[in-house]
């Protein structure tokens, strides 16, 4: 479907962009004002993981460099860019753990942008999971549900789009979990995976769009809103088109003044990049095709041409998942794929998704999706060995920026290699 999709974008949109985008030169991304006077680099605080990390290390130059930064001084950086806030302990898109993540040295947070009953737009990774990242089954609000809890294995569906923000506001966010057998609504909340915690759970504020808006300003970070797909009847019913839902996401943006250079706007969906790019070129400028390529469900990378296009179209930034990226060769050392090549071959330039969302401890052959260059473990054998697929991006493959669910594991490795 991606494939059909991008053939359907009209060719002469890249015209209409050019004519609109009176900017600086492709090699300028985010050097907006509007955040970079308050960088604060004396409060980050990355805490002990990623020296527990470095220190587990098997001997090799990269570790000895990582050794020697240890005491600092770690800083802010736009490589490191906070997925859903901090959720391998925090509540995902809750303030706590975006606060959490800009104190571990984020430059970047993104909120996920979906939309209530009433039009507001929320930050949550989806329209329709509620009923496993917030309370919401715990509550009166849960017979709001497009499908409501119900009992052991009853397969609740709980959306934003269901409720008004006034009963949003009411919701508290948890860990993005379930137990889909438990007898009792409190139980169904539980679930949360083992190499994660609950410890943080006792307060999860969800935001609107706004409200996130305003707390990066006050955090001195800039912005990566990422609309999310939808139920496109609930879309066209709020907002009257796909479109307008994009339009209104950027609205938030220009209504706040913020600088769009500060601001990398995201979506899988690549005709709401093109509708930026050339609606809102502004911000369009450096708004991110994400790439949701997987082959094991049948999604193929995007061929050469393909990804030509996508440049031609005026798309500057694309952002596959990291297992697309990486490669283990014959000497079982993590190198770039063919694909990565690929991408940089097309004038493209790389953000990819996401570290510290799987559990290494095992190897990269029981980590899962975000290890899936590597299934055998033969060079991600440990959970430190992540350093060694994160220096490959970095140094081999030339990614701009990595989404974290642990931003002080990034930050550490970008401020000991002075990644801005």
């Amino acid at each position: 479907m991606r494939h059909a999709a991008m053939a359907a974008i009209a060719a002469g949109l890249f015209c209409a962009q050019l004519a609109g985008n009176a900017l600086a030169g492709d090699d300028e991304f985010g050097h907006g004002n509007d955040n970079g006077h308050r960088r604060n680099d004396e409060s980050i605080q990355l805490g002990p993981r990623p020296f527990f990390l470095v220190q587990g290390m098997d001997p090799s130059s990269l570790k000895s460099k990582l050794l020697g930064c240890q005491d600092g001084p770690f800083r802010r950086t736009e490589f490191s860019i906070s997925h859903r806030g901090a959720p391998l302990q925090f509540p995902e898109h809750t303030r706590e753990g975006y606060e959490a993540a800009a104190r571990m040295g984020a430059g970047v947070i993104e909120c996920d942008v979906t939309f209530t009953r009433d039009g507001k737009l929320v930050c949550r990774h989806d329209e329709c999971d509620l009923h496993t990242t917030t309370n919401i089954v715990d509550t009166p609000l849960n017979a709001s549900c497009t499908t409501p809890w119900s009992g052991p294995n009853s397969s609740p569906r709980c959306c934003t789009s269901d409720i008004t923000l006034a009963q949003f506001k009411t919701l508290k966010g948890k860990m993005d979990a379930s137990t889909p057998a438990a007898t009792t609504a409190a139980g169904y909340l539980g679930g949360t995976a083992a190499f994660r915690t609950d410890l943080y759970n006792s307060r999860g504020t969800l935001l609107t769009l706004r409200e996130h808006i305003a707390m990066n300003r006050s955090l001195g970070v800039k912005h990566t809103p990422e609309l999310k797909a939808g139920n496109p009847t609930r879309i066209n019913q709020v907002f009257g088109s796909q479109a307008a839902y994009a339009q209104a996401m950027i609205d938030e943006y220009k209504r706040a003044h913020v600088d769009p250079r500060d601001v990398f706007a995201q979506s899988f969906n690549l005709a709401d990049v093109i509708y930026w790019v050339t609606h809102e070129p502004a911000y369009g400028r450096q708004a991110v095709y994400l790439d949701d390529v997987d082959p094991s469900v049948g999604i193929p990378p995007l061929t050469a041409a393909e990804l030509r296009d996508v440049r031609r179209q005026g798309v500057r930034i694309f952002a596959p998942p990291i297992p697309a990226l990486l490669a283990v060769d014959s000497n079982d050392q993590v190198v770039p794929s063919q694909y990565a090549n690929d991408i940089k071959a097309a004038g493209l330039k790389i953000i990819t998704w996401s570290f510290e969302r799987a559990d290494l401890r095992q190897g990269a052959s029981k980590a899962g999706f975000y290890y899936a260059f590597d299934p055998q473990g033969r060079a991600i054998k440990k959970d430190s060995d992540m350093y060694l697929a994160l220096d490959v991006l970095a140094q081999d493959v030339g990614i701009m920026g990595i989404f974290s669910d642990w931003p002080a594991t990034v930050s550490y490795y970008a401020s000991c290699m002075d990644r801005d």
